[in-house]
This record gives structure tokens, sequence and C-alpha cells, in this order.
């Protein structure tokens, strides 16, 4: 006589949560962007060989491989500068709560709705920003240079961005995020 196993569901179910325990305990073994920093000195054609061999990448569904190839193709045609930038973002990005991810978000979002010509002139103050320690920071903001520069509401856009831990700026250090 054959002893009935567990319910497919629940079997279905212990298995999705381990692999959810074994992606956290990857996900916390490992930095955002650190497969780019060990592979970006690499040739292109060397860069999406060890990508296909990457046993995580195997893994992903065949739509989610394409997504990667493409914006790996897309980094390694950057120069080294903007690679290295973007790599800072990353490093930022993780350690962000999820509240600051949301507020970030939104504000970006905000951000990408504006004119052209006043998204360029925002984004040229958060660069300006980011070099600054937060005293400084909040000093410029409450100038009257800036008052004249941007209206109340795009200047509660770079207030909230300037509080939220900003990525280093070009060749310096990131400060540590605030707790």
């Amino acid at each position: 006589m054959m002893l009935a196993g567990p319910a497919p569901s629940a079997a279905q179910g212990r298995r999705n949560q381990r692999n959810e325990q074994r992606q956290q305990r990857q996900q916390q073994q490992h930095h955002a962007g650190d497969w780019l920093r060990r592979y970006k000195n690499l040739p292109p054609d060397q860069q999406q060989r060890a990508l296909e061999n990457d046993p995580q990448f195997r893994n992903l569904p065949p739509e989610r491989q394409q997504r990667l190839r493409e914006r790996l193709q897309r980094f390694s045609s950057l120069p080294p500068q903007q690679q290295d930038r973007i790599l800072n973002r990353m490093e930022t990005w993780e350690h962000l709560t999820p509240e600051q991810k949301q507020q970030a978000r939104q504000l970006y979002s905000q951000i990408k709705d504006l004119p052209p010509a006043r998204r360029r002139m925002m984004q040229t103050a958060i660069r300006g920003l980011r070099q600054m320690p937060p005293e400084q920071r909040q000093q410029v903001l409450e100038s009257e240079r800036f008052k004249s520069m941007f209206s109340p509401q795009e200047r509660d856009l770079l207030t909230g961005i300037s509080r939220l831990p900003l990525a280093p700026p070009e060749g310096g250090q990131s400060e540590p995020p605030e707790e």
C-alpha cells in the first residue's frame, strides 16, 4: 500500500518558500552591481559569454534573460565614467529603505514630467547638491538664487531629493545614509 504524500499545493508552497529563502540569502551575499564590476573591463563578447554561463542568469525566464542581455549591451557601450556613475547609483539604491525607494520613484517621476529644459536645470541642481554636505544643501535650497531659479514645486522636489542619501559625486565618496 502506498502512502499518499503531501497535497501538491502544500509541496509547491514549501518549494516556493525554499526558493524565496535561497534568493534572499543570495541577495544578502551580493551587492548591486557586483557582477558588472567584475566583468565590466572584459570585451563585450566575453561579457556575454560570462552572462550566459552564470547559473543565476540561466534560471531566469527567457524574456528576463533577453532584457538583461540588452541592458548589458547598452551598459558596455557607455564610456567608463558613465558606467561608474551607474554602478554608484546601483550601490546607493541598494541601501535605501523601501520607503526611500518609493519616495525616490515618486520624486523622479515628477521630474521626468517636467519640460526638457526645466528637467535639465533640475538635474544640474541635483548634481551640484550631491557634492555638498547636508547643511550646505539646505542653505542653497533656501537661497534667493534658488528661489529665483526654481518654482516652489521644483524646490519641493529638490528638497525631497536632497533628503535622500544621494549617490556620490563623480570621483567622490558617498556620505553614509542618515539613520
